[in-house]
C-alpha cells in the first residue's frame, strides 16, 4: 500500500517533466521522448522520488537504489527542475561546532580518503600533467591538456616567478605546478601534501626529470612548516577548502610567516556565491560531506579577503574563474564516462557513481552561479609599507 501511495505521489509530482520512470517491468511514468530515464532498483528510492532533494537523489544513485539513463548534463538539469530549488541560496550557516574537524590527524585522514584512491583512476580523466584543479581556457576552445598548461603558466606569471627564487606550493597535488616552476621558471620549488600517493608520485617525477636539488616535496601539514627559511613566492591551489572556516586566520597567518617581505602569495580556491551561505542546499552539502570531501568547508570571497588582510597580507589581484571550472568539470565527467569500465575495475561501482555525480553536480553548481572559483594574489609589504608590484597587469598576459 505504501509503495502504491508513493508511486501516485511520484506520478503527480513528475507528470509534467520530460522523464520516464520504471520499476522492473512496471512503468511508473511511461516511456516518452525524454532524454532521461530513471530505473528504480530498490523500493527505498520511491520515498526519495516522492520527496526529492538533490542530495537525496545523488545518495539514491550512489547506493544503487536507482539508475539514471541519459547525459550527466540532462540528469542534473532534470534534478534541479524536479526539486524546484535554488541550491545556492538554500542553506544557512551553522558551523559553530566545526572547530574539532580540522585536527592534524583528522585532516590527514580526510585528504587520504579523497586523494589516495588510485593514481591510475585519476589518470583516466585528468590531463597529462595530472592537474586536479580548475583549468584556464584562454579562448574557450582548448583541449584539457592545453588549458591546464595555460593555468599553470597563468599562476607562475601572476606570481612573477624568477630564477633563483624560493617557491612553495601548499597542497602540491601530483606536483604539476612546482615541477613546471622549477623546470621553466628556474625557481627552487618546494611542495607539501598530505597524500601518500601524491607524495610518492612527485618523488618519482623529481628523480625522473633530474630535478634533485631544484625541487623538493614533503609529506607534511602546512601548520608544521618552519618559518626560518622564508619563501619569495607561495601558491596554494585547491587546498584552502580543506582548512576550515574557523582556521582561515591561522592559515593566512602561517603564510605570512613563511613569506619574505616583498613576497607574493596566490590563493586559488572554491567559494560560495551566496554571502552568508552555510552550504549548498537541497541536501548537497550533506552528500559531499558523507561521500566526497569529509571535513571540506567553503566560505564567501569577502571572508577570504577579510582574513587574508587581517593576517597582514595585501590583496593585489582577484580573478573569478567560475566559468572555467564549470567547463573543466564537464570535461572531466565526459572523460570519466568514456572510461567507465576501467574506472569501475579500479575503484568499484559505488565509487565510480560518487565521482560521476559529484563532478557533474559541481559543474552544474558553477554553471548556475552557486559556486565560484577565485584566484587572489596578495603581497607582504616591507616595514616601510612599500611593495614592489607593477602598475599594470601586462606581466600576466604577455
Amino acid at each position: 500500500m505504501l509503495d502504491e501511495f508513493l508511486q501516485q505521489q511520484i506520478q503527480q509530482k513528475i507528470k509534467d517533466f520530460p522523464v520516464s520512470i520504471h520499476w522492473g517491468t512496471h512503468s511508473i511514468i511511461p516511456s516518452t521522448t525524454s532524454k532521461v530515464a530513471i530505473n528504480v532498483r530498490n523500493p527505498r528510492a520511491l520515498m526519495t522520488l516522492a520527496h526529492p532533494t538533490l542530495g537525496g537523489l545523488a545518495r539514491a544513485y550512489v547506493e544503487e537504489w536507482l539508475d539514471f539513463e541519459g547525459s550527466a548534463q540532462d540528469i542534473m538539469s532534470l534534478g534541479q527542475a524536479y526539486c524546484n530549488i535554488d541550491a545556492g541560496k538554500d542553506a544557512q550557516s551553522s558551523d559553530a561546532w566545526m572547530w574539532w574537524r580540522h585536527t592534524r590527524n583528522r585532516d590527514r585522514k580526510n585528504i587520504s580518503y579523497h586523494y589516495d584512491v588510485s593514481n591510475d583512476f585519476y589518470n583516466l580523466w585528468l590531463d597529462e600533467a595530472k592537474v586536479y584543479s580548475c583549468a584556464y581556457y584562454e579562448n574557450g576552445t582548448e583541449h584539457i591538456d592545453q588549458a591546464q598548461a595555460k593555468k599553470l603558466d597563468h599562476i607562475c606569471r601572476k606570481l612573477m616567478l624568477k630564477p633563483g627564487e624560493r617557491f612553495l606550493d601548499i597542497g602540491c597535488g601530483w606536483g604539476a605546478l612546482m615541477l613546471k616552476a622549477a623546470e621553466e621558471y628556474g625557481v627552487e620549488a618546494w611542495g607539501i601534501t598530505l597524500s601518500q600517493n601524491q607524495y610518492d608520485y612527485v618523488v618519482e617525477q623529481i628523480a625522473k626529470r633530474g630535478l634533485g636539488g631544484r625541487a623538493h616535496v614533503q609529506l607534511m601539514d602546512y601548520r608544521d612548516l618552519p618559518a626560518e627559511l622564508p619563501f619569495d613566492k607561495i601558491a596554494s591551489v585547491g587546498m584552502f577548502e580543506h582548512v576550515g572556516k574557523r582556521n582561515l586566520r591561522e592559515y593566512f597567518d602561517k603564510i605570512y610567516s613563511l613569506l619574505k617581505p616583498d613576497g607574493l602569495v596566490m590563493n586559488h580556491g572554491i567559494t560560495f556565491v551566496e554571502l552568508n551561505s552555510g552550504g549548498l542546499g537541497s541536501g548537497i552539502s550533506d552528500f559531499i560531506e558523507d561521500y566526497v570531501f569529509p571535513g571540506g568547508e567553503l566560505t564567501h570571497i569577502s571572508t577570504v579577503t577579510e582574513e587574508l588582510s587581517a593576517a597582514g597580507l595585501e590583496p593585489l589581484d582577484i580573478e573569478n574563474m567560475r566559468i572555467h571550472y564549470g567547463k573543466t568539470l564537464w570535461e572531466w565527467v565526459t572523460r570519466l564516462e568514456a572510461n567507465k569500465t576501467e574506472a569501475i575495475r579500479l575503484i568499484g561501482e559505488k565509487n565510480y557513481r560518487i565521482w560521476r555525480i559529484y563532478m557533474a553536480g559541481s559543474a552544474f553548481s558553477f554553471d548556475h552561479n552557486w559556486l565560484a572559483l577565485f584566484q587572489v594574489v596578495a603581497g607582504k609589504s616591507k616595514e616601510n609599507g612599500s611593495l614592489a608590484y607593477p602598475f599594470n597587469r601586462n606581466h600576466i598576459y604577455q
